[in-house]
């Protein structure tokens, strides 16, 4: 991996490189390693507040009815593809 960092960027990396025990590269791929995780992390976790935690767990708990709509669905998704 190939990367063109600024004179000031790359000192401040080398350093905290250094104050780690380290190498630049090393160091480089932990961080970019870290912020991706972050990222997805980000991207994929569902946060709610603890009043939607709650509600999420009493519908799971205690489902309501299917609507119409979600019947006719169900129906349509057994015609095209076979029984669940």
């Amino acid at each position: 991996m190939e990367a063109r960092i600024k004179p000031d960027t790359l000192a401040i990396v080398q350093r905290a490189a250094e104050m780690q025990g380290s190498s630049v590269s090393e160091f480089m791929v932990e961080a970019a390693e870290g912020a991706a995780r972050k990222v997805l992390d980000d991207r994929y976790r569902i946060k709610l507040s603890v009043d939607d935690q709650r509600r999420f767990v009493e519908l799971l708990l205690d489902p309501p009815e299917p609507s119409e709509a979600l019947r006719r669905a169900a129906a349509a998704h057994e015609d095209l593809i076979g029984p669940v």
